[in-house]
């Protein structure tokens, strides 16, 4: 891959702005990304992508969140549609606040949920659904 088609070695391109490619990121360059809420509070970071390739896009973006230097992260997988890139701070948002965030269908790092499992995939639809 070259440049002209992915924004794999920065944070989402040097200028910012809109020319060819720019909407292109490789997993690689948004893991990482801090995810804040509305409120601007921060709620996580990016841990993972999980993509659907029988459709070929991206289902979830895996964040990690509440734990210290990598341990004791609480994971949730957060559905890719309810996130928004805020491509001037180079992160993303999630529209849902602290205390709602907190209670959301979340797993451990070592017993990840079958995320192909249609009623798991209800629950945290429904959980993020506006």
């Amino acid at each position: 891959m070259n440049d002209s088609t992915t924004q794999s070695n920065s944070r989402y391109g040097a200028d910012d702005d809109m020319q060819a490619g720019s909407t292109l990121l490789s997993a690689s360059t948004i893991t990482g990304d801090e995810v804040c809420n509305m409120q601007d509070e921060k709620l996580g970071k990016i841990q993972d992508v999980m993509l659907e390739i029988t459709e070929g896009k991206i289902r979830y973006a895996v964040l990690a969140s509440g734990g210290f230097l990598g341990m004791g992260d609480r994971l949730f997988a957060i559905p890719w549609k309810a996130l928004k890139q805020d491509k001037e701070n180079k992160r993303f948002m999630l529209d849902v606040d602290v205390e709602r965030f907190k209670n959301a269908p979340g797993f451990d790092k070592d017993q990840w949920p079958n995320m192909a499992d249609p009623t798991w995939n209800s629950t945290v639809e429904a959980y993020y659904a506006r």
